[in-house]
């Protein structure tokens, strides 16, 4: 089977698209067949006969009734009892289709993508509701952040809501936390790093010390904090490629970095 994937996207009713490029028509009897890449566990789809021209096929999978499970999932073709890994030559990376898919309140995201190695999978994660950066400054002796509310089911809007940033510390009972501008789904938000330092003396604990200081946002029509972190894109191992400059306050350097699963952290000291 000469089959490679031109175009793959899931839409946003969480429908996988597929355009495909062949050497002759999908024959009656080929599956669609997802594999875990962890469990090994399958999921498979029958596809039939498309209609298709013989160069050319279009699919459309729904994936809410094949019960994914979060993890990854490798995609193959299947007729006669072989199959193969299908390929693609899509990079399945849209910033604004991630946007627009993360707008409404969903329990699983869905990502179609590329692998390494040219072939197609699927990500499939948690989607509760989280705040996603896409700046960080540390200027005039704060630390800023804007980005996007994702999953929440919040409009699009020009609608104010009212929101607080939290900063807590894991080592102690230490919390700063200052208003938040949010406007429909897009946040902004300011701390003042002296107070960060600060709340830890008065926690007892030298201000030089190394600490960890977890952000997060509380938003009005949410019923939970949302989380900082950043996944609607395609850096994986933010943590280890993404390297944002330190601040200096009393000669105490404050720098943000990324947890192994893309959570903002506010690293003090050290």
């Amino acid at each position: 089977m000469g089959v490679v994937v031109t175009d793959a996207e899931v839409t946003l009713a969480d429908v996988l698209s597929l355009r495909l490029a062949i050497d002759e028509p999908l024959q009656d009897g080929t599956e669609l067949v997802l594999r875990h890449r962890t469990t090994g566990v399958e999921r498979d789809v029958l596809l039939g006969t498309p209609g298709a021209r013989a160069r050319e096929a279009t699919l459309a999978v729904s994936l809410a009734p094949l019960e994914l499970s979060a993890g990854r999932w490798d995609a193959y073709l299947r007729r006669d009892g072989k199959r193969v890994r299908l390929r693609s030559v899509d990079p399945g990376f849209s910033l604004d289709h991630l946007d627009a898919y993360a707008l409404c309140r969903r329990t699983l995201a869905y990502r179609s993508y590329r692998t390494r190695n040219g072939y197609l999978a699927l990500k499939i994660s948690e989607a509760e509701p989280v705040a996603e950066v896409r700046a960080i400054w540390f200027r005039e002796g704060r630390f800023e952040v804007m980005g996007l509310l994702a999953y929440t089911g919040l409009e699009d809007d020009d609608c104010r809501h009212e929101a607080m940033l939290t900063l807590d510390r894991r080592q102690t009972s230490a919390r700063v936390s200052a208003t938040a501008t949010v406007q429909g789904v897009r946040f902004h938000a300011a701390v003042s790093l002296v107070d960060v330092l600060a709340a830890d003396h008065e926690e007892g604990e030298d201000p030089a010390s190394f600490g960890t200081w977890e952000p997060a946002l509380q938003v009005e029509g949410v019923a939970t904090p949302m989380k900082l972190g950043a996944r609607l894109d395609d850096v994986d191992g933010k943590r280890r490629r993404l390297h944002y400059p330190s601040a200096t306050v009393d000669g105490v350097p404050i720098r943000p970095c990324y947890t192994s699963d893309d959570e903002l952290r506010i690293e003090v000291g050290g």
